[in-house]
């Protein structure tokens, strides 16, 4: 069984997180990638570095400014006097028809959602080997594999086509999702993070040929609070192509399978012919955000009904933060995928 890694996605080291106006050490630390990698090697997975496809298929996904804004603000923002080490924004538009600024710290604000995504001088290159890790995993499927495992930190699923948040820069999966599209694929994107896939959902919210769907705790009282609500269903011609399937908080194994199984019947009316899984861990009854209440025996369960398709998997690391528990479920859901109970 295949897995992708690249190590240069360990320099992405975020040192603030802002969460009720407290600032404290970010969760998404460096730290998950060796907890990850050697539950997925004991689980019979074997790492292999990705290939450079280039910016096209990030591109096919993002912005331009954005991209360019990602790759230079570091620099700029250190030109400023008493600046700090890390890229956080203090403004924000009212909306994202507003003007475009010139000023670092204005475009900051446009281009972070929050304070949970600060960017330091490796986060561009982290970011970016993040995406290519996603980016092989997809062409591995396309090339004929059932199932591959991207390692991808920092995570992407509450990126949009040209605004960061919550720990994500890049949207791994939508980017894994529009490369097996231009390979001939039909994909699906299911997200089972504890969070609505927020930026996932606005990528493709107007379109119908890639269908997302997003398992997660109801965003009344949870982040990301603005999206990921059962009556965004999409608009244009993504109108009931995007699912959304919010949880009360506390959700524990049982009436989750229930959900899911909503889900996959909704992945296979699509005729999706392969799944992109943004495969979030921090629904563990363990993990530090205490959304919902999936066990160790749950995520096995979650696993083995993702198998159940038939079709070619691509999981793609979303969240799964530092816990007891954080290697163990990544292998239950691996042990599910490869029918082994």
């Amino acid at each position: 069984m295949k897995a992708i890694l690249d190590d240069r996605q360990r320099k992405h080291d975020p040192q603030n997180f802002m969460a009720n106006g407290v600032v404290s050490r970010s969760p998404e630390q460096p730290a998950r990638i060796d907890v990850l990698r050697s539950a997925a090697e004991q689980s019979g997975y074997n790492f292999g570095p990705p290939f450079d496809a280039g910016l096209g298929p990030i591109a096919a996904v993002h912005s331009a400014e954005y991209l360019t804004f990602l790759e230079t603000i570091h620099a700029r923002w250190r030109r400023i006097e008493g600046a700090a080490p890390e890229v956080i924004p203090n403004i924000h538009p009212a909306n994202r028809t507003d003007s475009y600024p010139k000023s670092a710290i204005g475009q900051a604000g446009f281009h972070q959602a929050d304070t949970a995504c600060p960017i330091s001088e490796h986060t561009w290159e982290s970011a970016y080997w993040s995406a290519q890790t996603a980016i092989t995993a997809a062409d591995l499927v396309t090339g004929g594999e059932t199932g591959v495992y991207a390692l991808s930190r920092p995570p992407g699923h509450h990126a949009f086509a040209d605004l960061a948040g919550g720990f994500c820069f890049l949207n791994n999966s939508a980017i894994a999702a529009e490369r097996l599209r231009t390979k001939g694929f039909r994909p699906a994107i299911l997200d089972v993070d504890v969070h609505h896939g927020n930026g996932t959902q606005g990528i493709f919210y107007h379109r119908s040929d890639i269908l997302t769907v997003s398992i997660h705790a109801d965003p009344a009282r949870f982040y990301p609070f603005f999206w990921g609500h059962s009556h965004e269903r999409g608009e244009g011609d993504g109108l009931g192509s995007n699912i959304n399937l919010p949880l009360p908080r506390g959700t524990g194994d049982d009436a989750y399978l229930k959900t899911l199984d909503i889900a996959m019947r909704r992945v296979h009316a699509f005729g999706a012919d392969c799944i992109v899984v943004a495969l979030g861990l921090d629904a563990s009854i363990d993990d530090p955000f205490k959304g919902l209440a999936i066990t160790e025996a749950g995520f096995r369960r979650i696993g083995a009904r993702l198998a159940y398709a038939g079709i070619p998997l691509v999981l793609i690391q979303e969240g799964g933060y530092l816990s007891d528990a954080l290697g163990s479920n990544l292998s239950a859901v691996l042990a599910g995928v490869n029918g082994r109970t």
